[in-house]
C-alpha cells in the first residue's frame, strides 16, 4: 500500500465510520521510507502481511460496491450489518499486525501500516500512539511526521501540525504531498496560521499558494491537487477573478476525462457568475451535459438570471 492512511478509510466511508471535514481533499498519508533487503525473512513476512491486508481491503471494497448496486435497486444489506461484516473480515488483519509488532517492535513500516489500520477501528488517538512509537525508532522519516501532522490537524494541536509538516518538507523537499498537506492546513486554519507565522490573513493566503505552487511544480499533472488550488480562491474575499480562472483553466488542461472536464466547466461558470459576467457563465454552462452536474447546472443558471435581474433592477436610472 503506497498511501496507507487512505486505504481502510476509503473502504469504510459507506459503512458510516468516516466523516469528511471539508470540501478540500483530506491530507494524504505517505509510507515510511525505512529500507529493507528483499531477502530479509522479516521483511518477507512483512510484505506477506501487507499483501494479506491489500487482499482483504480489495474484497471489502467489492462488497461495498456490490451492496451499493443492490441498494440502488431497493435491496442490499443494512449499514450496521455491513459494518459488522467488514469488521469481522478485517479484525484478523489487526491481530496479525499486533503479533508481528510484538516480535519486531522496531519495524517502522509495520508501525505506520498498523497506525493507518487503527485510525478507523479505534480512532486517531490509537493511530497517533503507534506513529509516536515509530518516531522513537526513526526520528528522520518524513512520512511519520506527515502522518502525525494529519492527526494533529484533526484532533490535536494545529500549530504542531504546522511544525510537523514543515519537518517532513525539510527531510524530503521533493515530495509534493507534504507541501499540499501544509498548504491545505494553512488554508483551513487561517486564524491559527496567522498566530503561528505572525502574519496577516492576506499573507496566510499568499503562504498557502506558495505551498500549493511548490506541490504543483513537483506534480504538475495532479488533477485533484489542481482543483484544490483552484477551489481555495473561493475562501478569500474579494474573489481574485482572473487568478481563479487561470487556476481552473490549468485544472481543465490536465483533466483525465469528460466528467472531470465538465466539472471544471461548472466551476468556470461559477467564477464568471460571481464576477457578474452572466452571459459568459451561461455560455460556459452550455458545455455541461453530464447528468452528474444537472442539478448544479440548473442552480447556477437560476442564480445567473436572479443576480442579473437584481443588478438591472437596482441600477441607477440613465440620464435622459
Amino acid at each position: 500500500m503506497s498511501k496507507l492512511w487512505i486505504g481502510i478509510t476509503g473502504l469504510l466511508v459507506w459503512a458510516g465510520t468516516v466523516v469528511a471535514a471539508t470540501n478540500l481533499a483530506a491530507p494524504v498519508a505517505s509510507m515510511a521510507s525505512t529500507s529493507a533487503r528483499t531477502n530479509d525473512p522479516v521483511e518477507a513476512e512483512f510484505q506477506k502481511l501487507m499483501e494479506t491486508d491489500d487482499n482483504a481491503h480489495a474484497e471489502v471494497d467489492g462488497w461495498i460496491r456490490e451492496n451499493e448496486a443492490f441498494a440502488a435497486k431497493g435491496g442490499g444489506t443494512s449499514r450496521d450489518e455491513m459494518r459488522q461484516r467488514i469488521r469481522q473480515r478485517l479484525s484478523p488483519i489487526g491481530k496479525a499486525y499486533l503479533d508481528f509488532l510484538e516480535r519486531h517492535p522496531r519495524h517502522v513500516k509495520a508501525r505506520v501500516a498498523y497506525a493507518s489500520f487503527l485510525s478507523d477501528f479505534e480512532g486517531e488517538e490509537a493511530a497517533e500512539a503507534q506513529l509516536e512509537k515509530a518516531l522513537e525508532v526513526e526520528t528522520n522519516d518524513p512520512a511519520i511526521y506527515n502522518n502525525l501532522a494529519n492527526i494533529y490537524g484533526h484532533i490535536g494541536s494545529v500549530k504542531k501540525a504546522f511544525e510537523y509538516y514543515a519537518r517532513a518538507i525539510q527531510l524530503n523537499p521533493l515530495e509534493p504531498v507534504y507541501y499540499q498537506n501544509l498548504g491545505t492546513t494553512v488554508y483551513l486554519f487561517r486564524k491559527d496560521a496567522q498566530e503561528f507565522y505572525d502574519v496577516t490573513e492576506p499573507e496566510v493566503f499568499a503562504k498557502a499558494f506558495v505551498l500549493y505552487s511548490n506541490a504543483m511544480r513537483l506534480d504538475p499533472d495532479n488533477f485533484p491537487l489542481a482543483t484544490d488550488v483552484a477551489e481555495s480562491y473561493y475562501g478569500f474575499p474579494p474573489l481574485r477573478v482572473e487568478e481563479a480562472l487561470r487556476a481552473w483553466t490549468n485544472a481543465l488542461n490536465i483533466a483525465h476525462n469528460e466528467v472531470e472536464r465538465e466539472g471544471v466547466y461548472v466551476h468556470l461558470a461559477r467564477v464568471k457568475l460571481l464576477a457578474g459576467r452572466f452571459d459568459e457563465a451561461r455560455a460556459q454552462l452550455k458545455a455541461v451535459s453530464d447528468p452528474t452536474y444537472a442539478e448544479l447546472k440548473a442552480r447556477l443558471e437560476r442564480n445567473a438570471d436572479l443576480r442579473q435581474k437584481e443588478l438591472e433592477t437596482n441600477a441607477p436610472a440613465k440620464p435622459k
